[in-house]
């Protein structure tokens, strides 16, 4: 996982965690990145100071299905986190991916399916994917119960 410094056209700053910096351009492009202060979808990442890992200290890669839990002294941040906030981390992303295992991915087709699912039209079930603001949004204001995922998921047909 890697984290940005985010802003906002109106200069709200904030934070984001992504698998890699391809992974911010994409999901930036595809309007799926908006300011939690004002809803803006036009978003950049801020300046920033990397964070870089004494020598001897190696970062493992996320996993392309799910992050896996912050390790003892891996960088998650810019500035050490306490040890609380590294448990929960990892118990989230634990909790994230035992909900996806029962889940199906249904891609850039989730507002559908979510939708169909809720007028009856067709079973439910877990089911996981993309939605961009705006769908989200409406199905939110149409009572349909979605949820955003904590960690971001790479689609299965881009997992190696």
């Amino acid at each position: 996982m890697i984290v940005f410094d985010l802003h906002c056209e109106a200069g709200h700053r904030f934070e984001g965690w992504f698998g890699s910096s391809t992974d911010f351009e994409s999901q930036r492009t595809r309007g799926l990145i908006a300011c939690p202060e004002c809803g803006s979808g036009d978003v950049g990442k801020a300046p920033m100071a990397p964070l870089v890992p004494a020598k001897g200290k190696r970062v493992e890669p996320a996993s392309a299905r799910a992050p896996e839990p912050a390790q003892a002294g891996e960088p998650v941040a810019n500035r050490e986190l306490p040890k609380e906030v590294h448990k929960a981390l990892a118990a989230l992303a634990k909790a994230q991916a035992r909900a996806l295992e029962k889940s199906t991915w249904v891609g850039d087709g989730f507002a559908e399916a979510s939708r169909a699912m809720h007028y009856g039209e067709r079973e439910e079930a877990p089911i996981h994917g993309r939605a961009s603001l705006a769908e989200a949004k409406a199905l939110i204001d149409e009572g349909v119960p979605v949820a955003p995922l904590p960690f971001p998921v790479a689609p299965p047909d881009d997992i190696n």
